[in-house]
């Protein structure tokens, strides 16, 4: 992230004493890419690395479904049963090296801290809501809002039961999530022409100092596995930090759509970059305007890509039989577009209310054995 942000206490220099004479304060460095990417310093009331025990708690298997072969797929994703917290809840659909695309209904809080180490986080949340608390302050989530998590920061969801059942969607990234390159300045900035700005994203609030000693529970996830540290002192002691790296939201409607005379492709609607995938959103827009458009899009074939397509609502121009939560997998090989009538029926049309997220990954996905439970079998017929 180019924004800088500073809460709570922080020294005018970096790495001097925080209190000459006084009590000692703890500097602990966070960022990507070693010591050359985005960082954060904070500044800790106890030391960071005081653990007095680990135990490994499982090692990850993502199985993917026996050989299928390739096909076009249709998953409803309301259909997994609610279960589990935030972290223990995640059922993988999606994946390969460079992405894994899962799904969380939770229905408890989880008792223990979090962190990806081998990470980054992008949750969207589809349905429900609450605070996502870190090191950094509090984040307040809500629906439509994609909550980035950058790998190593340590955190806990705490969803609130009274914005109904909470339903999301999580994509873990091997490598960096940040905006498009062709949206920002040499130094950072978003420009004048992005569907966004700094002013759209928000940043933790609120940050919140306990010193306290005890048993704190962190769960770590490295190398696909789970690994339980109990902390000396609960890691909330932080009175103070600045930098460029920490958790951040944006929120799917306040993403300006680019619209044309005729139709635009898919790159408009970029909203994230990673290495190996490109997460996209469609938001309520005016159709092309040019008299004899036709706003559906034309027929396709992914070429070196592997299109996903999450559907926040029931409406979306070019398809017909999904629904709220509905998930389709558009695998590199095979041509698609608009189910039949679709097409001629945007024609004319002055607005699309549609609401989807994408993900497009650059090699090809594997699916997770999980999806067979809530699969529509008959997709790949659906355009006949």
């Amino acid at each position: 992230m180019p924004i800088y942000h500073s809460l709570g206490r922080v020294p005018r220099k970096r790495h001097v004493v925080v209190r000459p004479g006084e009590r000692f304060v703890y500097e602990e460095l966070v960022g990507n890419k070693g010591f050359t990417g985005p960082s954060s310093l904070l500044y800790h009331l106890n030391r960071p690395a005081a653990v007095k025990g680990r135990r490994l708690l499982q090692k990850l298997q993502w199985e993917a479904e026996e050989e299928q072969g390739l096909a076009m797929r249709h998953l409803f994703s309301k259909r997994l049963p609610v279960g589990g917290g935030v972290v223990g809840g995640r059922v993988p659909l999606l994946f390969n090296h460079d992405v894994a695309i899962s799904i969380c209904r939770p229905d408890h809080a989880e008792d223990f801290f979090y962190r990806n180490g081998q990470g980054d986080e992008l949750v969207y949340v589809a349905d429900g809501g609450g605070v996502l608390e870190s090191q950094f302050g509090h984040l307040k989530v809500g629906p439509g809002d994609y909550v980035v998590i950058p790998r190593g920061l340590l955190h806990r969801w705490r969803l609130d039961p009274a914005l109904g059942q909470a339903h999301l969607l999580v994509v873990e990234s091997a490598s960096w999530i940040r905006t498009p390159e062709r949206y920002r300045s040499e130094l950072g900035q978003l420009l004048e022409h992005s569907p966004f700005c700094e002013r759209d994203i928000r940043l933790p609030r609120d940050l919140e100092t306990r010193d306290e000693e005890g048993e704190f529970p962190l769960v770590v996830k490295q190398g696909n596995t789970l690994t339980e540290f109990i902390l000396q002192y609960h890691p909330f002691d932080v009175e103070g930090w600045d930098g460029h790296y920490y958790p951040w939201a944006f929120n799917i409607h306040d993403f300006e759509p680019i619209v044309g005379r005729i139709h635009q492709p898919p790159p408009v609607h970029q909203t994230f970059a990673a290495d190996g995938f490109v997460v996209c959103s469609f938001v309520p827009r005016l159709y092309d305007f040019h008299p004899e458009a036709v706003p559906a899009p034309y027929h396709h074939a992914n070429v070196m890509t592997d299109e996903v397509l999450y559907y926040a609502s029931n409406e979306f121009m070019s398809r017909k039989g999904i629904e709220s939560g509905s998930i389709t997998l558009h695998p590199d090989g095979l041509t698609h577009g608009p189910h039949p009538g679709r097409a001629e029926a945007s024609v004319g049309q002055p607005r699309t209310e549609e609401l989807a997220v994408m993900v497009d990954t650059f090699r090809p996905l594997k699916v997770a054995r999980a999806a067979a439970a809530i699969e529509d079998r008959d997709y790949t017929r659906s355009w006949l």
